[in-house]
């Protein structure tokens, strides 16, 4: 069991702010700076810092807060499967990006609903920097990302390597079909929002040719993903998406893949839990019955 003074310090870490802290955990400010002190003084190392009047963990406090949350999440875990293992079983806590949460995992949840009819799922959408945060306060068990995440702080293992391509509606107008990925500039791009994995895989590859979005002649962004697909199907422009998201629309025939010369890009989806979690090798049987 966890010392209560680290829920406070926790507290702390998520708002930085020792009022705030104490308005939540309903304790007065002397009362959460004691905590503080004390685990300070356990630990022989400051945990906090001020920077220009802003609060910060110091490097000891960024140790102690990644390895407490992983502390906290087991103690949760643990808890609900001694308390209620075969509940636990049957309970599904996770998160996905926008991508894989609406055009991948769904034919592999069928298995697991299929093991488990009874089952209990709960599956969080957001980008992958939100996922990593609700990852770390303890909010999910896992997520499956297609964005960057430190391998030092989470476990992970490859769910799928996914082809990204860019496509058009089928009866898009070019003077020339394109051969290169500069064909395109003189075009209309429609692409998701800034943050998106979508968009973030884009301009990494734009970035290695010394390109930028803006580069396009014209630049429509669009937060959902069916709109653009709709957007393209209506001939508005051209977009650049993973194959997974695409597949029925290229299969009937309504999109069409433009095959470049210099633009064959694959891009990771990974499953990631919290790094050290005793409960690595649950997820990992996860992972194959989610992997199909």
């Amino acid at each position: 069991m966890l010392d209560f003074r680290m829920d406070t310090f926790l507290t702390v870490c998520r708002y930085m702010n020792f009022t705030k802290a104490a308005e939540i955990l309903s304790i007065t400010q002397p009362g959460v700076s004691q905590h503080i002190h004390y685990l300070e003084t356990c630990y022989g190392a400051k945990l906090f810092k001020y920077d220009k009047k802003k609060m910060r963990l110091t490097d000891a406090g960024d140790i102690l807060y990644k390895t407490a949350v992983r502390m906290k999440h087991d103690e949760l875990y643990l808890k609900e499967s001694i308390t209620d293992f075969d509940t636990r079983k049957k309970r599904l806590v996770f998160g996905a990006t926008l991508t894989i949460g609406e055009f991948v995992i769904g034919e592999h949840l069928k298995d697991y609903l299929a093991a488990y009819p009874d089952a209990q799922v709960k599956m969080l959408i957001g980008n992958t920097s939100e996922l990593l945060a609700s990852l770390r306060l303890g909010e999910i068990d896992f997520a499956l990302v297609e964005g960057n995440f430190s391998k030092n702080e989470y476990d992970h293992l490859i769910y799928s390597k996914e082809r990204y391509i860019p496509v058009c509606g089928k009866d898009y107008s070019f003077q020339s079909e394109p051969n290169k990925l500069e064909d395109l500039l003189t075009h209309r791009i429609i692409v998701r929002e800034t943050g998106s994995g979508t968009r973030e895989i884009l301009e990494k590859n734009l970035e290695y040719r010394n390109l930028v979005i803006e580069d396009f002649k014209y630049v429509v962004e669009v937060g959902g993903m069916n709109a653009i697909k709709s957007l393209v199907e209506y001939n508005c422009g051209i977009t650049f998406l993973y194959e997974a998201v695409v597949k029925k629309e290229l299969k009937s025939g309504t999109l069409r893949e433009l095959k470049l010369e210099d633009f064959e890009v694959t891009h990771d989806f990974a499953f990631i839990w919290n790094h050290g979690s005793l409960f690595s090798d649950h997820y990992q049987k996860l992972f194959k019955l989610l992997k199909g």
